[in-house]
């Protein structure tokens, strides 16, 4: 019945406990544990990937937000405090300012499942999130990403590691992409879009 749905507060409310009695990691191993008991395991690589959560821009005063940069919390009372979102960051992405967070992620290519994952504020680079999000334990050791996660040494790792890299070619400064680096990103790009899904049923749940 309709008036049985939990509305946002409440999810809130009962993630933010789960965080502070340590039980979101293993309550999510569990979940994973089940995934792959029903026959669903990460297989066929993993697409790495982040995007970005808007939550309420909060209306502080000018001091307020020196303070919370400076990574103190204002004096609020205690009702206001437990409205107030302190850790959510700005940022810039296609000329657009964004306020809130970034969901990092993993998922298998073969069933889009998150396999591995991490929330920062959406000012932090998501290639600051690579190695924590990756998975291991996928049965193909390929891994698919944006050109916001190349570099030379990261290439390097992976393929010491005996994984096959498929992370988007970047144009270098004075050096614009051939047309057979265009033509293996379009054809990455096709891999990659998977992950795309995943983000837009968050979206749909309002980030979560």
């Amino acid at each position: 019945p309709e008036g049985r749905v939990p509305d946002a507060k409440t999810i809130w409310l009962y993630r933010e406990r789960l965080k502070e009695a340590e039980l979101m990691e293993a309550l999510f191993e569990r979940l994973l544990g089940q995934i792959e008991a029903a026959g669903y395991a990460a297989r066929k690589g993993q697409i790495v990937d982040a995007s970005l959560v808007e939550v309420p821009r909060q209306r502080n005063t000018p001091e307020e937000n020196r303070r919370i940069k400076a990574g103190e919390r204002p004096e609020w009372p205690e009702h206001k405090s437990r409205q107030k979102d302190t850790q959510a960051r700005w940022a810039f992405k296609y000329a657009r300012k964004y306020y809130g967070y970034k969901n990092h992620v993993s998922v298998d290519r073969a069933y889009k499942v998150v396999r591995r994952y991490a929330v920062s504020d959406a000012a932090r680079h998501e290639s600051l999130y690579f190695e924590t999000v990756f998975d291991e334990r996928n049965r193909r050791r390929a891994v698919w990403a944006d050109a916001a996660y190349d570099s030379k040494r990261r290439r390097a790792e992976l393929a010491e590691g005996g994984y096959r890299v498929h992370i988007v070619h970047q144009n270098q400064q004075h050096r614009p992409l051939s047309e057979a680096q265009r033509a293996t990103n379009r054809r990455w790009s096709r891999v990659r879009v998977r992950i795309e899904h995943v983000f837009a049923t968050q979206a749909q749940m309002g980030g979560r």
